[in-house]
Parts: structure tokens; sequence; C-alpha cells
């Protein structure tokens, strides 16, 4: 019997009987996961890019999964890494969506917002060890011209014209500054169209956790768009081409 939930009494909580079993314990090794995200600003708001894989260690496990998600008429949230810990975040976010449209005062949640939340979400998750295991991109529409910021899982934060996670942070990220940096005001939809398909299909020849088929949004002032799934098709003659594999002739 329970003598301390007797009645109306609310005792103290009592010390653990299994004082010397294993210790409660975080995820640090996610199993199903992500790979990269690609974002940028054009001259009509922001556009993104991720691919619908989502890896159980080395296998291609499932291949549509859905990684950019819309948040509220001006916000899309794209992740890499644990998709668990992604599906945490977005039902997080749905919920504080359904308050503040609870609340009735004019007000809704507006892609800076979301982005200042995330990063104090995930810097409270790291101080207390349970991190959120994920690299988040906002990318969002707020006063007439788009907003694309990155959440770290170690609350790291920071805005800028040219976003990729992953390993795309490695591969693609050169090429996306090349085109964009300098011209956020100048490049077509066509254009930023063209760029992000360009890196999905070389992130697909080069990272063994991405796959030929990747969704895409669009935030402008009209609101957003997510289309897909798109499919890239892989040359892989390009190491031939380039010489960097040898002559396989």
């Amino acid at each position: 019997m329970d003598h301390f939930s007797q009645g109306n009494i609310n005792y103290p909580p009592q010390p653990r009987s299994d004082a010397f079993s294993d210790p409660t314990t975080q995820t640090l090794n996610p199993i199903v996961v992500g790979s990269s995200v690609l974002a940028i600003k054009y001259k009509d708001g922001v556009m993104l890019a991720a691919d619908t894989l989502a890896s159980f260690g080395s296998l291609a496990r499932f291949r549509d999964c859905e990684r950019l998600y819309r948040v509220g008429d001006f916000t899309v949230l794209g992740a890499s890494g644990d998709i668990s810990d992604f599906q945490y975040t977005t039902h997080l976010l749905d919920t504080l969506v359904v308050e503040e449209y609870y609340t009735n005062d004019g007000h809704v949640l507006k892609p800076p917002n979301i982005y200042e939340y995330l990063s104090r979400l995930t810097y409270g998750k790291r101080n207390k060890f349970d991190p959120l295991l994920n690299s988040y991109v906002i990318g969002g529409f707020d006063g007439g011209e788009g907003f694309l910021g990155y959440v770290g899982h170690l609350g790291t934060s920071y805005q800028s014209s040219t976003i990729a996670t992953g390993i795309g942070a490695h591969i693609a990220q050169p090429i996306l500054r090349k085109v964009v940096e300098g011209r956020e005001n100048t490049i077509t939809e066509e254009e930023a169209i063209q760029v992000l398909e360009d890196c999905e299909k070389i992130l697909y020849c080069r990272d063994g956790r991405s796959l030929n088929y990747y969704q895409r949004a669009k935030i402008t002032a009209q609101g957003v768009e997510i289309s897909g799934p798109h499919k890239v098709e892989g040359d892989w003659q390009y190491g031939v081409k380039f010489g960097k594999y040898g002559n396989f002739k």
C-alpha cells in the first residue's frame, strides 16, 4: 500500500526505491535523422529546399519524410538531425500558434518571433543537458522583406542571406554564397529554383544520406507555398569530367 497517497494530504515526493539502478539518460546518438536543408533569399522572398529521406543509421529507411513545416501564415521551418526531436518541436510550435490565435488580440507569430523562440528553447534544453539534436532553418516574410535565420542545437543563432545545414554547409554553402550574396534583391524565382536544384543534385551525388527527391518551400508576400517532391537526376560522370576520381575507361 502506498501510505503517502491517502486522503487529500499532499506529501512531498519520496526517494526512489531503485536508487542503485541505472541513472536517467538523454538521447546522445539519434537513430533516424535527416540531412541537409538549404535556404536563400531572393527578390520576392525566401526559398528553402530539403530532401525527403530519413535515414535509419546507414539505411535509407523513410523516403517520404517531410522536413519543411509550415508555421503560421508566413513562416516555414526546416530541420536537419533527429526526426523525433523535429516532430517534438513542430508540436510545440503548433501549440504556440493555436494559443496565439485564441488570444485574438490582432497579433500573430511572425518569423522573427519563431526564430527567437527556437533560440531560447534550444539554449534552455542545452542547459538542462537534454538538447534538441537538430539544426533549424527559419524562413519567412515580414515587414515587406524576406527573413532567414539559423538556430543550432546548442542555441547558436544567426541570420544570413544563404544558409545550409548538415553536409550541405560544406558542399552547397560556397555555391549559394557565390550566386546569392550581393544579389539578394535581383535574383529571380527561376534563378533561385535553379541554384537550389543544382545544389540538391550535387548533394545527391556526394552525400550518402541524401535522396534525389526534395521538397521546395517559397515564402513571399502572398504566403507560404510548399511543393514537391521534385526529382533531380544524378550525373555519375562528374568524377570523370573533373578528373578527381581517375579515368574509368
